[in-house]
């Protein structure tokens, strides 16, 4: 049963037949039930389906093989009366030819996918490059823009101590999100003055450390797991 909750009004309370409401803590498993049969596009080794709900990522070694792949992907999700969004879909290449132009990839309805230097997925931006490299500059410009929000309301009128424990919960989360997957190479690192600073006087944990403790989690809880992928 379900209602609709409208200015402090309800609704009357009506029947659900199929589906889940939005927000339902069903909707998550219900939906890796209904494309299931899609995840079996990952028996070839040349190339790779990814799912994380709606958000599909297709890996191949070439651009051929990707044409391929896309389209057995576009069929399996028509069977399931679905189809890929072109607005919210694009292309990127990884490699030693990273810079070479491709040819146009074009979904069964006649709609192109654009190339991109650029690409967010799950909410990590990976980058046109020779090898696989990820962006942090929308991190950081987020961690920026909350921990001046903390200065601009409280910078005169709470101590240095409770700005900085609202700088490591509001702040740090934003822009370590996703850290402990990505390969950090030495420029990504930001261990200034400033930061080893709060570290000698306030006790702070660089954020180096907190990437690193990230990853050993992460990589604790990946080997409790018996799905191959993730064995990997």
């Amino acid at each position: 049963m379900a209602c609709v909750k409208w200015n402090d009004v309800w609704s009357a309370t009506f029947s659900v037949n199929f589906g889940v409401r939005q927000g339902s803590v069903l909707s998550p498993f219900l939906f890796n039930i209904y494309l299931d049969d899609v995840a079996n596009l990952n028996d070839c080794v040349n190339r790779k389906f990814i799912v994380y709900a709606d958000d599909i990522l297709l890996i191949a070694q070439s651009v051929s093989e990707f044409r391929n792949l896309l389209r057995a992907c576009e069929k399996e999700l028509i069977t399931i009366d679905m189809k890929i969004n072109v607005k919210k879909s694009c292309c990127m290449r990884v490699g030693p030819r990273c810079n070479a132009n491709c040819a146009n990839l074009q979904t069964i309805d006649g709609q192109y996918l654009p190339w991109v230097s650029e690409m967010r997925y799950l909410g990590i931006f990976v980058v046109k490059a020779r090898s696989f490299k990820c962006s942090f500059s929308h991190s950081k410009r987020s961690f920026f823009g909350a921990v001046n929000g903390v200065f601009g309301k409280l910078l005169n009128l709470a101590s240095d101590v409770v700005i900085l424990e609202l700088v490591k919960s509001k702040g740090l989360p934003i822009l370590l999100y996703g850290f402990e997957c990505c390969n950090l190479r030495s420029a990504d690192h930001c261990d200034v003055g400033l930061l080893k600073d709060c570290q000698y006087f306030f006790g702070a944990v660089l954020p180096s450390v907190l990437v690193l403790r990230k990853a050993d989690k992460l990589a604790l809880r990946y080997q409790c797991l018996e799905n191959a992928f993730c064995t990997y």
